[in-house]
């Protein structure tokens, strides 16, 4: 089967079993083609709302107690009510992948917005109902292409936001500058967008966490303007664990270009290798053996 979008780091094999599934929408299931929301909802009108993604692997929800905590994390932050506990929503998230008849390979798109608006305006007040939660179960495999070549990474005009402007540990629906940064890397030629801070230190990528290899060591950003990545914070972990050292720290392009090996991470992907950044080869342009070091430590994790 087809990967599709094959260069995006989000890409993913088709699978036909997907045409079937049916998506939750606040409790109830629908055919794909039929899950709706109203446009009075706050997630359409304004992206008010937080979400996660998940992974289905052999009937385990892959890190369920971390990604619960920064749903619930975020939600309090913004003052969003999901209406019902931690355990209750991972409850339908269970009874999602019932319905559908999902044990393994599949990816949860989760998402929660602020509710139905009486009327289409940014203030919250006008909510008349409860928080609209839906829920996304398809089958995903990760593209093997892209991890065998590596990503192409172009450097955006668009900066990450810091905490004081907007803080990228919420996991909001609000992405529209990621999306433009993304829109210069594709026209660029570029599978993704690699980000910068408001001083010029590398922070992330458009939808993924970043990482080089400057010898053993595994350098990533400080975390104050990436995203709250959990696949990130479980690379950090297991590359200490294996007795190696992580810097999370303040780095430069300049330093970027002298790495041997880059990578990013995500809950699709894992760990996917970069190969080139603006135009120039990541060490030999391939995925190194770091970075493949790393990976089989993280493949270990996945089958535990």
């Amino acid at each position: 089967m087809t990967p599709l979008s094959a260069s995006s780091s989000q890409s993913y094999v088709a699978d036909p079993r997907n045409e079937a599934v049916e998506i939750y929408v606040d409790g109830e299931f629908y055919p794909r083609d039929a899950a709706k929301v109203s446009i009075f909802d706050s997630g359409f009108v304004l992206g008010d709302g937080v979400w996660e993604g998940l992974r289905l692997i052999d009937g385990k929800l892959l890190a369920i107690d971390d990604h619960m905590d920064r749903l619930y994390e975020g939600a309090n932050a913004i003052q969003l009510d999901i209406g019902m506990d931690r355990d209750a929503l991972v409850g339908e998230i269970r009874k999602t992948l019932d319905h559908n008849r999902m044990t393994d390979g599949g990816h949860i798109r989760l998402m929660i917005t602020r509710g139905l608006k009486s009327t289409v305006n940014q203030d919250p007040r006008f909510i008349v109902g409860g928080a609209t939660i839906v829920i996304v179960a398809e089958y995903k495999q990760p593209n093997p292409e892209l991890k065998a070549k590596g990503l192409k990474l172009m450097t955006s005009t668009i900066r990450c936001s810091t905490p004081d402007v907007f803080d990228l540990r919420l996991n909001s629906h609000s992405r529209l500058n990621f999306i433009q940064a993304l829109i210069q890397a594709i026209n660029m030629g570029a599978d993704e967008a690699l980000m910068l801070d408001d001083r010029g230190f590398v922070a992330s990528c458009n939808s993924t966490n970043f990482f080089i290899f400057r010898g053993e060591e595994l350098w990533t950003s400080t975390g104050a303007a990436c995203f709250n990545g959990i696949t990130r914070k479980k690379a950090i972990h297991l590359w200490r664990e294996a007795g190696f050292t992580v810097r999370e720290t303040d780095y430069t392009l300049a330093e970027t270009y002298g790495a041997e090996e880059a990578f990013v991470t995500g809950t699709l992907g894992g760990i996917t290798p970069v190969g080139m950044i603006d135009g120039r080869p990541v060490g030999a342009g391939v995925p190194g053996p770091m970075t493949a070091k790393l990976t089989a430590l993280y493949d270990a994790y996945l089958a535990c």
